[in-house]
């Protein structure tokens, strides 16, 4: 039965996989060990396994600044796309998204698992290079299953090829695969070199691996785990952060800095085209510009002043001046990251209530939220394909991380402040306001230091797919996901008035993503979540 399996998940390969793989040793092999024979195939089965689900620069379902249009900072307007129904909450057990996210993660487990349990089929000369492979291989299994466990909580576990049988196995509880995969994964990185490669950078070494490990460790409420790898990255790496915030996601600096760890570079999709400004930007003259992923005024609102205050706690101006004039007095990572009224593009205003400029809101390419992200939207890709890369996993975040897991075990230490000062000043922020050693800060209860650090995320990674992470593991989607997504505010007839895009909701029980009615067929043991 075994062998059936294998040779199952084999055909699915060549079936359904990226299209580098189309290029074999032997196009006409018919077995697995046909087809698995030297390194050049350990080097293409672990591309595949980076590009189908991590790195696929095309798939808007897949890429990562398109995550945001789940969460309360951006709305997503292409029912395809599956970000748009997550994000508005029209989801039961036959959204098609669930059945695709889910068959995507479990279909890439059953073929790293075959392909590590045959890791010693293909002949390679340096038997560290295979070893290494492995443990790329290992570890990539491991992300699948930090993401089904995340969105799914218990799911089938299984780290051996599948008998015919397995594919009804019941769910293990999250926290019996979360326990076996974090001692798991640390032995794996202690494996892979600790240097970062000069080419397939998207490939795990030692830290970009921990790095990743530190980002569930925290999402896992393992803080003790969480802060001591990001102490580790800190004190045994070059990663740093790059001196201009703003340059990070342009052509600036998207390939020329030290503080990407885990890459979306060319080489992670074998070619140079990428899309962002499509996905992102707005449709200028005859541009491409599609305007799937727009920001909303939730997120705008959430940008504090140069100062690192709220805007409604701010005495230099009112809330309602910050919500009518957004680049008022704030943080420099607001005209880093987002552009609207106000601003220019490409040579001329941003004007979104004119029917004749091409940015009008109504108009089906633009945004209706009149506002875009600035954030991998170069004026230079107005007219073309681009070809920009991206840090899926930046040093900012190392920082970040080591902060809020010292805030929520509520040992606040002097390296926990210079993490998040760090961050500040290379953002901009007037640091003789802003410095969080300053005696304005040495009264500041648990909560207000959560809140802090937790907004502190939201702005550094905006437009970057965290947030939807961030509220679902806060528990706050809830509170910020029911009611209306909005966009720029604007006085009518004497009226603050907010464009309205929809309404959304988030039920209790939407924390967890619910089976696919098709996978509680195909799988009689699985127990649909509670709620659906």
């Amino acid at each position: 039965m075994k062998k059936i399996a294998i040779i199952s998940i084999f055909i699915t390969v060549l079936l359904s996989g990226c299209e580098s793989f189309l290029d074999k040793t032997d196009p006409t092999a018919t077995t697995f060990q046909e087809f698995f024979i030297d390194e050049d195939d350990l080097r293409r089965v672990a591309y595949s396994s980076f590009y189908d689900v991590f790195t696929n620069h095309g798939d808007r379902k897949l890429l990562f600044y398109m995550m945001d249009g789940r969460s309360d900072n951006a709305y997503a307007r292409s029912e395809d796309d599956h970000h748009l129904r997550i994000g508005n909450g029209n989801i039961n057990s036959n959204t098609r998204a669930f059945e695709y996210y889910y068959t995507i993660y479990m279909k890439h487990i059953g073929r790293l698992n075959t392909y590590i349990a045959n890791i010693d089929v293909p002949y390679v000369e340096d038997e560290s290079i295979r070893t290494r492979y492995e443990n790329i291989l290992k570890g990539l299994r491991i992300w699948h299953y930090f993401r089904l466990t995340f969105h799914w909580g218990d799911v089938p576990f299984l780290l051996e090829p599948a008998e015919l049988e397995d594919a009804t196995l019941p769910a293990t509880p999250k926290k019996e695969i979360l326990d076996t995969l974090f001692p798991m994964a640390l032995d794996i990185a202690e494996q892979l070199p600790e240097e970062e490669y000069t080419t397939n950078k998207y490939m795990f070494n030692q830290y970009s691996f921990k790095a990743l490990i530190m980002r569930y460790a925290l999402y896992d409420e393992r803080y003790e785990l969480a802060a001591t790898l990001a102490r580790d990255i800190m004190d045994n790496t070059g990663y740093t952060l790059h001196p201009v915030y703003g340059d990070l996601f342009q052509y600036e600096a998207d390939s020329d800095n030290n503080e990407f760890i885990l890459h979306l570079d060319e080489e992670s999709h074998s070619g140079s085209t990428t899309y962002s400004f499509r996905d992102l930007g707005p449709h200028f003259r005859t541009g491409n510009g599609q305007s799937y992923c727009v920001p909303l005024k939730s997120l705008v609102d959430s940008y504090w002043t140069l100062q690192g205050r709220p805007i409604e706690d701010c005495p230099m101006h009112t809330k309602e001046e910050y919500e009518l004039n957004p680049g008022l007095n704030r943080d420099p990572r607001y005209k880093a990251s987002i552009m609207g009224p106000g601003d220019e593009f490409y040579g001329e205003a941003i004007d979104i209530y004119n029917p004749n400029n091409p940015m009008f809101y109504e108009n089906q390419r633009a945004s209706k939220s009149g506002y875009w992200f600035r954030k991998f939207v170069s004026e230079a890709d107005a007219f073309r394909d681009g070809n920009m890369e991206y840090g899926l996993l930046r040093y900012a975040e190392v920082l970040l991380t080591y902060a809020e897991a010292r805030i929520m075990t509520n040992t606040i230490d002097d390296l926990a402040r210079e993490c998040i000062n760090k961050v500040r000043e290379r953002a901009g922020l007037d640091m003789e306001v802003a410095d969080v050693t300053l005696p304005s800060y040495a009264s500041y209860s648990q909560q207000q230091w959560v809140d802090l650090i937790r907004n502190e995320r939201r702005i550094e990674f905006a437009g970057e797919g965290q947030r939807y992470n961030d509220i679902i593991r806060w528990r706050m989607a809830e509170d910020v996901l029911n009611g209306p997504a909005l966009g720029h505010t604007r006085i009518v007839n004497g009226k603050k008035t907010s464009l309205k895009i929809e309404d959304r909701s988030f039920k209790p029980f939407n924390y967890l993503w619910p089976f696919h009615e098709t996978s509680l067929r195909v799988n009689k043991n699985l127990k649909q979540k509670p709620g659906y």
